[in-house]
C-alpha cells in the first residue's frame, strides 16, 4: 500500500511539472529613437504582459511554448515580434494614421473606441479566473502587468467593480485684486500622488476626472535642480520671474524651495508602523501584490537601530509582526508576504491600532511614523472622510506621523487618502507601477519619510504700485487664512531631507487692461479714500516663509524681496520652463477657466525644450503622457467623478 501511495505521488509530482520559460527586456522607442514609457508587451494569446518603465525598458518572462510578444501604445500601431533566442528585444512603433475615435488601448488591451465610454466603470477587466492563481510575491519573480504585479509573471484578474472613485471638488484659485487682498498665505505641501494618477488615467486611454488634477502636485512630481540651505537653516528659498507663456502680458513668478539634505546614515532612528488594508477590495493584482513588493522595498532600506511592526485591517484589525529590528528583513518580509485579502474594511479601527503600537515603540527624537497603504475604501466603522479627519487630528497630537500609499483603480478614494496624509503631518504617494515604488520608497527615501521643517507656510505680500493681480496655480486645498500665517498652533505642511517644491503666480502687473482684476460699484454709505501707496521701488512683492524645526513647537520666519526684473522666458532655467509646461498641461487636461492660450502643443513644445538632464527618463515620460493626452481629448473621453 506504502509503495502504491509513492508512486502516486511521484506521478502527481510530475504532472505538476512547472514550465520552464524564456527571459526577454528590452526598450520600446518610437521612430525617432525616442523611449516610450508606459507601452504594453503581452506575451500574444495570454495575459501574461507587463509595461515598460520611465526608460521605456521592459523585462518579461516568455513560456516556451509562446513564440511572439505583442507591443501597443497609444497612438501609435500594434507589432507583433517573434521571440526567438534572443534575450534582448528592441522594438520601435510606428505612429498610428487611426484616429482615436476608431481604437484605444486601455489597462487591459486593445479596444475599438466604440466599445469603451467615458466611464471607468464600463472599462471592465476580464473577470477573476482561478484564485489559486493568487500567489505569494517575491522581489525575485514579481513582473509590471499594466501597471500592477503578478507573480511569476502571471496576469491575476481583479473582480470586475463598478467605479465609485472619489475626489475632493476643486474650487480653482481666482485672480485676486491687491488692492482688496494684498496678502496670498499656503501650507506648503511636497505630495506628487495626483500625477502618478493622472498618467494611469491616461495610459489606460481616458482623460482623467478634473478633480484629480492637482496642478501643485503635478508640478511637484518632478525633482528640479535647486541649491540648498548654505547655512544652518533647514530650507533655502529661490525665486524666479518671466513671462507667463500663455499670456505674454502677465508675469509668472515661481519660488522654489529646497531642504536641506542629510546622509542616510545619519537620519535619526525609525519607528515604523505598516498599517496594510487586506480587506477584499485590495484582492487585485495593482493592489495587496505590489503593496506586498513595494513595502519590502521599503524594508530593503531599513538599519539596525530602525524598528518596524505591521499591523493589517479587514472586517477587524490585528497585529501581525510586532516590532522587530531592522536588521531582521527576513522576518519582516515573510510576514509581509503571507498577507491575504478578503473581508470588509474597518479602517479607522486599524488606525487607531497603528498608532497604539507606534505610541508603545515611541522614540523620542526619532521618526515616528504609520505607513498606511490602501485603495481608501473603508466601509465599516469611522469611514466617511469627516470622522477620519477627526480621527487623524486627534491622533496626530501623540507626535506620531501618518503617510499614505494608495494603490488600485475602480473604488479609489483619493479623496480620503489626500486628507488622512494632510492632517496626518505625512506625506501621499499614489503607486501604480513597481517604478513608482521605487521612486517613492527608495530614490525618495529620505524625502518621504524624514521630517526636515514642520508647519511650512508662505505668505507673499503684493506691492500694489506694481501689481494689479495675482493667482496661485494649484493649492487649492492647502490655503490658509492671513491669520494663520503668526499662529504656531495652526498646522500646515513639512518638508523632508532633500525635499524641494514648487509654487507659481501668475501676476497681472499694474496697468494691464483684462479681463481678471474685477470691478465692484462705489460703496453708498462709506467714502472710498485714496490710498497712498508706502513703496516707490522696484519691489514686486515680499515672501515672507515661516516654520519649525522637527522637535520644536515655535516657529522661525525668514523673508526676501522679488525686483520687478523678469527676464525674457527663452533665458530662464530649464526648470522654469518644464515646470511651467507641466502647469499648462494641468490646467489644459482640467479646462481650466484660466488657461487662456495655454494648449498641448505648446506645453509638450516647451517641455521638449526644457528637457534638460533628465537622466531618469521622467520629463521624457511626462512628454509622452501629454502627447497621449492630446490624442485622447478630441473624443472628450473624460472619465466620470464622483
Amino acid at each position: 500500500m506504502k509503495q502504491l501511495l509513492f508512486i502516486l505521488m511521484f506521478a502527481g509530482l510530475a504532472a505538476f511539472k512547472p514550465t520552464s520559460s524564456h527571459h526577454i527586456s528590452g526598450t520600446v522607442y518610437d521612430e525617432n529613437k525616442t523611449v516610450l514609457p508606459g507601452a504594453q508587451v503581452l506575451v500574444t494569446g495570454t495575459r501574461i504582459g507587463t509595461q515598460t518603465d520611465a526608460k521605456g525598458h521592459y523585462e518579461i518572462d516568455v513560456p516556451d511554448n509562446r513564440k511572439t510578444l505583442t507591443f501597443s501604445f497609444i497612438g501609435f500601431e500594434t507589432q507583433t515580434i517573434k521571440t526567438g533566442k534572443s534575450n534582448t528585444i528592441d522594438v520601435y512603433l510606428k505612429a498610428s494614421n487611426k484616429s482615436l475615435s476608431e481604437v484605444v488601448v486601455i489597462g487591459y488591451g486593445v479596444q475599438k473606441k466604440k466599445d469603451v465610454t467615458a466611464s471607468v466603470s464600463n472599462v471592465n477587466p476580464a473577470p477573476m479566473q482561478d484564485k489559486s492563481s493568487r500567489l505569494m510575491l517575491s522581489e525575485k519573480n514579481s513582473k509590471m502587468i499594466y501597471g500592477a504585479q503578478a507573480s511569476n509573471g502571471y496576469m491575476m484578474e481583479p473582480p470586475q467593480v463598478e467605479n465609485t472613485e472619489s475626489y475632493k471638488g476643486i474650487n480653482e484659485n481666482g485672480f485676486k485684486t491687491v488692492s482688496n487682498e494684498p496678502l496670498s498665505t499656503f501650507s506648503v505641501d511636497a505630495d506628487a500622488a495626483s500625477y502618478s494618477n493622472v498618467r494611469r488615467f491616461i495610459n489606460n486611454g481616458q482623460l482623467p476626472p478634473a478633480d484629480a488634477v492637482r496642478i501643485e502636485e503635478m508640478i511637484n512630481y518632478f525633482h528640479y535642480d535647486i541649491a540648498g540651505p548654505a547655512n544652518d537653516e533647514p530650507v533655502a528659498i529661490h525665486t524666479e520671474l518671466s513671462a507667463a507663456p500663455w499670456n505674454s502680458k502677465h508675469r509668472l513668478l515661481r519660488i522654489g524651495l529646497k531642504a536641506k539634505t542629510i546622509a542616510t546614515d545619519k537620519l535619526p532612528a525609525s519607528n515604523l508602523v505598516f498599517l496594510i488594508d487586506v480587506s477584499g477590495s485590495m484582492n487585485a493584482p495593482n493592489k495587496l501584490p505590489l503593496v506586498q513588493s513595494s513595502l519590502k522595498m521599503l524594508v530593503n532600506q531599513l538599519r539596525p537601530q530602525d524598528r518596524v511592526a505591521i499591523v493589517v485591517y479587514a472586517g477587524a484589525a490585528g497585529v501581525v509582526l510586532p516590532a522587530t529590528t531592522g536588521n531582521k528583513k527576513t522576518t519582516v518580509n515573510n510576514a509581509i508576504d503571507n498577507l491575504q485579502a478578503g473581508g470588509s474594511t474597518a479602517g479607522g479601527e486599524g488606525i487607531k491600532l497603528a498608532y497604539k503600537i507606534a505610541l508603545q515603540n515611541f522614540m523620542k527624537g526619532g521618526n515616528n511614523r504609520v505607513i498606511l497603504a490602501t485603495d481608501g475604501d473603508f466601509n465599516v466603522g469611522a469611514s466617511g472622510d469627516d470622522d477620519m479627519e477627526k480621527l487623524i487630528e486627534k491622533e496626530r497630537e501623540s507626535g506620531i506621523s501618518l503617510s499614505v500609499l494608495g494603490f488600485g483603480m475602480g473604488n479609489y478614494k483619493d479623496s480620503k487618502m489626500e486628507t488622512l496624509a494632510d492632517k496626518g503631518n505625512g506625506n501621499y504617494a499614489y503607486i501604480d507601477n513597481i517604478t513608482e515604488a521605487r521612486k517613492t520608497l527608495i530614490s525618495e527615501f529620505g524625502g518621504t519619510l524624514f521630517t526636515i521643517a514642520k508647519d511650512v507656510k508662505l505668505q507673499v505680500e503684493f506691492n500694489p504700485a506694481k501689481v494689479q493681480a495675482y493667482r496661485l496655480l494649484g493649492y487649492e486645498n492647502r490655503a490658509l487664512n492671513k491669520e494663520d500665517f503668526n499662529n504656531d498652533k495652526k498646522d500646515a505642511g513639512d518638508m523632508g531631507s532633500g525635499h524641494t517644491v514648487t509654487a507659481f503666480y501668475e501676476i497681472v502687473p499694474a496697468g494691464i487692461k483684462d479681463d481678471y482684476s474685477g470691478s465692484v460699484d462705489p460703496l453708498k454709505y462709506q467714502k472710498n479714500k485714496p490710498v497712498t501707496y508706502a513703496s516707490s521701488s522696484d519691489e514686486m512683492l515680499t515672501i515672507k516663509f515661516r516654520y519649525k524645526q522637527p522637535a520644536s513647537s515655535v516657529s522661525k520666519m525668514s523673508h526676501t524681496e522679488v525686483y520687478d526684473k523678469p527676464v525674457a522666458l527663452a533665458s530662464t532655467t530649464t526648470d522654469f520652463r518644464f515646470a511651467a509646461a507641466v502647469a499648462e498641461f494641468g490646467m489644459v487636461l482640467r479646462d481650466s477657466q484660466f488657461k487662456q492660450h495655454s494648449t498641448y502643443d505648446d506645453a509638450i513644445k516647451m517641455a521638449r525644450s526644457a528637457k534638460g538632464d533628465d537622466s531618469e527618463g521622467y520629463r521624457a515620460e511626462f512628454i509622452k503622457l501629454a502627447e497621449s493626452a492630446r490624442l485622447l481629448s478630441p473624443g472628450k473621453a473624460l472619465a466620470s467623478e464622483e
